[in-house]
Order: C-alpha cells, then sequence, then structure tokens
C-alpha cells in the first residue's frame, strides 16, 4: 500500500448540529482529502460529522485512521470501516495518538471535546513539544465568537499575537486545507509525545 501524502488530524463534532453547513463542511474536508491521496486521522466515531468525515474521506479514496478509547467504544458507535482503528485505554493516550500520527490538524465546529482538543494542540505547539500546523475552519461563523473572544485575550495582555499566529482561520476549506499541506511540507518524523505530555 502507497503511504498518503500527508496525514490530517481533523476535531469536530460528534453530533450533526443544526446547521447543515457544518455537515457540508464535514464532506468537503474528508472529501479533499481523499482526492488529494491523504489521509484522516480523528476520533474513530461514526456518529455525527465525525462519521460524515470519515465517509467522506473514505469514498474520495483516502485512508482513514480512528482513536477510541474503550469507555467511549459504545457511546460514540465506533466506526469499524476504519482503514485502522486504535482502541485505546485513555483520553490522553488518545489525543496524543492522534497527534503522532498527524502532519497538521484541523478543528471543525464541534462542542467541548473539540474546543478541548484545539486548545490543548495549540498549546503544545507554542510550547514546543511539536511544530505542525494548526488550522481553525469558522464554519457559517460558528466561531466568530470564539474569535473575538481570542482577541480581547490578546488586547488584555493574556495572550500574544505571536501565538494567534500559530493557528490559521478560514471559512474556505479547500483554500485551508491546501495551506496546511504546504506549511506541513514532506517531514515524516514526529515527536513521541506520549513521552512529553
Amino acid at each position: 500500500m502507497t503511504d498518503p501524502a500527508f496525514s490530517i488530524c481533523v476535531y469536530l463534532g460528534s453530533r450533526h448540529g443544526g446547521n447543515p453547513a457544518f455537515a457540508d463542511a464535514a464532506e468537503a474536508v474528508g472529501d479533499w482529502i481523499g482526492r488529494h491521496g491523504g489521509q484522516l486521522v480523528y476520533g474513530g466515531g461514526r456518529s455525527g460529522l465525525m462519521g460524515t468525515v470519515a465517509e467522506a474521506t473514505r469514498r474520495a479514496g483516502g485512508r482513514v485512521v480512528g482513536v477510541i478509547p474503550q469507555a467511549l467504544v459504545d457511546k460514540e458507535l465506533a466506526n469499524r470501516a476504519c482503514d485502522e482503528l486504535h482502541i485505546v485505554t485513555t483520553m490522553h493516550e488518545r489525543k496524543a495518538l492522534m497527534a503522532e500520527r498527524c502532519n497538521a490538524f484541523l478543528a471543525l465546529p464541534g462542542g467541548i471535546g473539540t474546543f478541548e482538543e484545539l486548545f490543548e494542540v495549540w498549546t503544545w505547539r507554542q510550547l514546543g513539544y511539536h511544530d505542525k500546523p494548526l488550522g481553525l475552519l469558522n464554519v457559517d461563523a460558528y466561531y466568530d465568537g470564539l474569535l473575538a473572544f481570542l482577541d480581547h485575550s490578546v488586547r488584555s495582555g493574556l495572550m500574544s499575537d505571536w501565538q494567534m499566529g500559530l493557528l490559521s482561520v478560514g471559512n474556505d476549506a479547500a483554500a485551508l486545507l491546501r495551506g496546511l499541506v504546504e506549511a506541513a511540507g514532506t517531514r515524516r518524523e514526529t515527536p513521541p509525545l506520549r513521552a512529553v505530555i
């Protein structure tokens, strides 16, 4: 089997949400990854937006790697159609393995789990635990409130422009994905995050 051209870790909701644009974006992201010979790394569920992005990637010819804790297998309905499905013990192991298996990160609309995952890998990036690019797909202004609050944090002196510069924000899935893949380059090595977090 040919190695994927790149590997993107996607964080997004295990629910569909009330806006059809969210599912459309998940579909577009998966389709782009698959059509460009890439690999999706995600939380391993088959429900909600998570299931949508995985199925779209698979249909477009991409590889799908799911990582899910045993405690969530039943709750999130683990996606047995993944090319690789890793069932792990803890959430920490899940997030570290997902981060190790990708070249870049992308967050789509989601709930507290998505927020936490994005902020954690963003924190790891500023601390130098990895140097992989980060993206936020602001579908139909979903993240406008969060971005305004982050700007408030910068203006309040509790965050810096440098930290904000580590996160690429856009509302065009193809353009954002293309930029993340280009920023990631062709490097294959990744730090053993499970040993340092």
